[in-house]
């Protein structure tokens, strides 16, 4: 068999992560860059700063910190523990956490684009109408958006995927647990085990050349919806 029961496990926990990792970006990213958008204080240029970090650091920097942070000596992890919660630290958890830090440039930015080629136009005109702050977000800027957010959607469920370096570091090579794709393929070319390690390689490079397809053909269309 091309898979095995260790390779199905890595994919079907990759896929769970990718999933909770993209609902929780679009959660956070949005009215982070909303307000990365909107604002004119001093703290957008560090705001945003700190949120490119991912795009220029090393993941096994971004890693190695978050392990400090998480660990049982670390101020995140000591704060966990007192809550009873022990430690995230090569858990599930742990590779959420890290995974939306890792990612959160790939659907912040694409979301911050979205609103700014939006204008005020669009806003001005349903003031006008009297509608409140929240039904001119919801009514129009989310609709006028819709491309963005797809855009951030594939990019920050396909950078997750595609995560090595962070996912080690923090979640460690626990089968079932925290073993997720791109670490069943390093222990596999590890172990010599050059065919399982072409399968999932395959699988990865199919998955990504068809998520580059879906990418540019929502921007396509896009394009051709505008007038």
């Amino acid at each position: 068999m091309p898979l095995d029961a260790g390779d199905l496990a890595a994919i079907w926990l990759t896929v769970q992560l990718a999933s909770v990792t993209t609902l929780i970006l679009l959660l956070v990213g949005t009215p982070l860059a909303w307000w990365l958008t909107r604002t004119r204080s001093w703290w957008r240029g560090p705001v945003g700063a700190i949120v490119a970090l991912p795009l220029v650091l090393p993941p096994t920097v971004i890693g190695f910190y978050l392990l400090l942070a998480l660990g049982p000596h670390g101020w995140i992890g000591q704060a966990t523990q007192a809550l009873g919660l022990g430690t995230v630290v090569f858990s599930f958890s742990g590779l959420v956490i890290g995974s939306v830090i890792y990612s959160l440039p790939f659907v912040v930015q694409p979301l911050q684009n979205a609103f700014t080629a939006i204008g005020e136009r669009p806003l001005e005109v349903a003031a006008t109408l009297r509608a409140s702050p929240w039904d001119c977000f919801f009514s129009v800027v989310i609709p006028l958006a819709r491309p963005g957010f797809i855009t951030a959607s594939i990019l920050g469920f396909a950078h997750t995927v595609g995560e090595f370096g962070v996912v080690l570091m923090i979640g460690g090579n626990i089968p079932e647990k925290t073993r997720v794709v791109s670490v069943q393929i390093f222990d596999h070319v590890e172990a010599l085990e050059y065919a399982q390690a072409h399968w999932l390689a395959g699988a990865m490079l199919v998955f990504s050349f068809l998520v580059l397809l879906a990418l540019y053909g929502s921007r396509q269309r896009a394009t051709w919806g505008q007038p």
